[in-house]
């Protein structure tokens, strides 16, 4: 299973038997809404915080996810999630909701990944039939955690993204019909010592290149295999950097191949400056958009390579610098 120095292959090919996208109103108005199960009008969703509104989000893809694979919620083996407030109590809250084996998980943004590699290891070694692997995150609360509240109002540099409020889920299964994980590359931790909050991007994008350039190390093969690379939620400027970073050490993946998640789910002319990004990124592009494209047939071969800050108020506050982290999945249909 094991392949090269930090991939996995997975020869029994975990199934992704159903998956779900719920985002909000900016989401509503993107480039991939249509994409979406749920799309709420409200950014409150009815609760009283937005951490609550968070954990419904989280519960209703969830929900949908399991719906759609029509199995029952005690068939599922373990819950996997992620998500950017400290503790990471969005995923804990709800996994408290479905009462279902947990495994929370903690890679930032690149959490969808993370927890769907970890997902295909244990189908693929016989630990559990079917496993529920989700992300999530929301603007406003990730906001007031990281920045400031959007009440104040403060200005952002261009190089700032757009937090997406979003959940995505899937459940994969040993056996039945949908696209296939047939491999997984952990990523490891990549410090170029940017220190700027406000540019996830640069921080996070030296560690896609890291993770990339290992993933076809590990497997021998080359960019032309995929259809579409996705990077995680790079945005504009990242994505830039990671092109660059990855001519420099001499693989040349063309424009049409080499795309972002933050890039994909908004359209031009909405105010996100840079991109869309937050754990509710990779994993509502990737488990409505891209999948959907699979399922049409529009797409046979993707890697989705999630990228995440591994910063926290703490640290920024003690001027620490921003590590970052990138893990790939492959996905074929």
């Amino acid at each position: 299973m094991k392949k090269g120095h930090q991939s996995w292959v997975f020869e029994s090919k975990p199934v992704i038997i159903s998956s779900a996208a719920v985002g909000g109103p900016f989401e509503a108005k993107g480039a991939i809404a249509e994409d979406f199960d749920i799309l709420h009008e409200d950014i409150w969703l009815g609760q009283d915080s937005f951490e609550k509104a968070e954990k419904k989000l989280l519960e209703q893809a969830c929900e949908i996810a399991i719906e759609k694979a029509k199995v029952k919620k005690e068939d599922i083996g373990f819950f996997l999630s992620g998500d950017l407030l400290n503790q990471i109590v969005t995923s804990s809250f709800a996994a408290r909701t479905l009462s279902i084996p947990y495994l929370g998980i903690y890679g930032a943004c690149s959490s969808s990944m993370e927890g769907l590699a970890l997902a295909s290891l244990l189908v693929s070694s016989k630990a559990a039939d079917y496993v529920l692997a989700a992300a999530t995150s929301h603007n406003s609360a990730s906001e007031k955690q990281y920045r400031y509240p959007t009440e104040y109002g403060g200005q952002k540099p261009p190089t700032a993204q757009w937090t997406v409020t979003g959940s995505g889920a899937a459940i994969v299964a040993s056996k039945g019909e949908g696209p296939k994980v047939t491999s997984a590359t952990i990523g490891r931790v990549i410090d170029m010592g940017i220190s700027d909050p406000f540019n996830m991007g640069e921080a996070m994008a030296p560690a896609a290149v890291d993770t990339i350039e290992a993933h076809f190390r590990d497997l021998n093969i080359s960019p032309s295999y995929y259809d579409m690379i996705a990077t995680g939620d790079l945005g504009a400027l990242g994505h830039r950097i990671a092109g660059e970073l990855l001519n420099k050490h001499g693989m040349n993946i063309p424009p049409e191949i080499l795309t972002d998640c933050g890039l994909l789910i908004y359209k031009q002319d909405q105010p996100v400056l840079s991109g869309g990004s937050g754990c509710g990124c990779s994993s509502t592009v990737t488990y409505g958009h891209l999948l959907n494209r699979m399922r049409k047939g529009e797409l046979k071969k993707i890697l989705i390579v999630a990228t995440g800050a591994l910063m926290s108020p703490m640290t920024f506050q003690q001027k620490e610098s921003i590590p970052g982290i990138a893990h790939a999945v492959s996905i074929e249909m």
